[in-house]
């Protein structure tokens, strides 16, 4: 049986008249950077999250690293950041020569602990940055609460979570990367929505930033060849565009089926002793970028190495704390050790999800993450 963590190739199949039809307009008009396709998607992807701007970039790295440009941090700020996330969310803070604040996360929801953004507060705290990580989002009410008490900014990193809905206690409703000050995403293409190559995007709701952020995003510039800050060439290409824009239309589809493959392994994992299963936020909607499991009693690679035996795709995000890479020994904050993250890295796995999957796959996975434990 042929199993992928993620199946691009069926998704495409299914939208393929109307992405080829879209990238032979590209072709004829030979319009590749900028231009109506871009444009386009912009607008569609504003509509749907309900955010006044949405600003197209290269990839996702970048929009994290061009929003916090435009914040105006200076080298030695400080800016909270998860020690269980992919690397590129602290990396650009310490390409900018910020100081990336590590703090730990919670067990169950695996998104940053609110207590412990506040205990790292201090006076060179000038921004956080909370990742929606799998598929959920953080705890966005408390932590715009801490920001605003504190004045320091929020940047979203929403790559893992496009199109989930966060619920406020009064019960008001944004989509997850329309709360903070500034949100970010990558179209990877193995994201919810992804395109097929690099691309991402930054939102906000703040004229003023969106200005800069659009100027950073093309070499500091609004008008050709004036230059009013120092930017970068960050720029979505109408190629990606017209795929985006087509997939986009299927976003709450796609997150759908993805929400009925982890109801599926929910229920075949109910109760098992050894199987933590993910939480489900009481104040978020999950759209399922993974479905990761935790396993307990050190079981995890043992169980790594059973289904890698039987040819069934899964993978470990993330095996080290960032706190323990290479890269960030100089840069980071000092942090040595935090309990919940190094219990994650020893217990999480995610298997399959995607939206092409059969009830057959998923019987066949599920029989053999049991059959591991018999």
């Amino acid at each position: 049986m042929l199993l992928q963590m993620v199946d691009v190739k069926s998704q495409y199949l299914k939208i393929k008249e109307e992405v080829d039809r879209g990238i032979h307009e590209v072709l004829d008009t030979t319009i590749f950077i900028g231009g109506p396709k871009v444009k386009k998607f912009q607008e569609e992807l504003e509509s749907y999250l309900g955010v006044k701007h949405v600003i197209p970039c290269a990839n996702g790295t970048d929009a994290i690293q061009i929003a916090l440009m435009a914040l105006g941090l200076k080298p030695g700020d400080e800016v909270i950041v998860p020690a269980f996330t992919y690397v590129a969310t602290a990396e650009v803070i310490a390409l900018l020569g910020l100081v990336p604040v590590m703090v730990d996360v919670d067990t169950d929801s695996f998104n940053l602990s609110v207590e412990d953004i506040e205990k790292a507060i201090t006076p060179k705290t000038k921004a956080i940055v909370p990742v929606h990580l799998y598929g959920q989002s953080a705890d966005m009410e408390t932590i715009m609460n801490l920001a605003h008490k504190h004045n320091i900014f929020v940047v979203e990193d929403n790559a893992q979570a496009i199109g989930a809905d966060y619920t406020f206690s009064d019960g008001t409703v944004k989509k997850t990367g329309t709360i903070g000050h500034i949100g970010c995403t990558s179209f990877y293409p193995s994201k919810n929505l992804g395109c097929y190559g690099d691309g991402g995007a930054m939102m906000t709701n703040d004229d003023d930033l969106a200005t800069l952020l659009r100027k950073i995003a093309n070499h500091g510039q609004s008008v050709r060849y004036y230059h009013d800050v120092v930017g970068c060439n960050s720029r979505l290409d109408a190629i990606q565009a017209v795929v985006l824009s087509a997939k986009l239309k299927h976003l709450d589809e796609y997150n759908a089926a993805r929400k009925k493959v982890a109801d599926f392994y929910d229920a075949a994992f109910a109760g098992h002793a050894e199987i933590i299963t993910p939480l489900r936020s009481t104040f978020s909607t999950h759209v399922f970028h993974q479905y990761t499991l935790r396993i307990k009693n050190g079981k995890r690679d043992v169980m790594k190495d059973f289904l890698d035996e039987h040819k069934i795709p899964n993978m470990i995000y993330y095996p080290v704390p960032l706190y323990k890479q290479e890269a960030f020994k100089a840069s980071s904050n000092g942090t040595e050790y935090l309990e919940n993250t190094e219990l994650l890295c020893n217990e999480v796995i995610s298997l399959p999800i995607h939206t092409e999957m059969t009830e057959e796959q998923l019987r066949y996975i599920c029989d053999h993450v049991l059959r591991f434990f018999s």
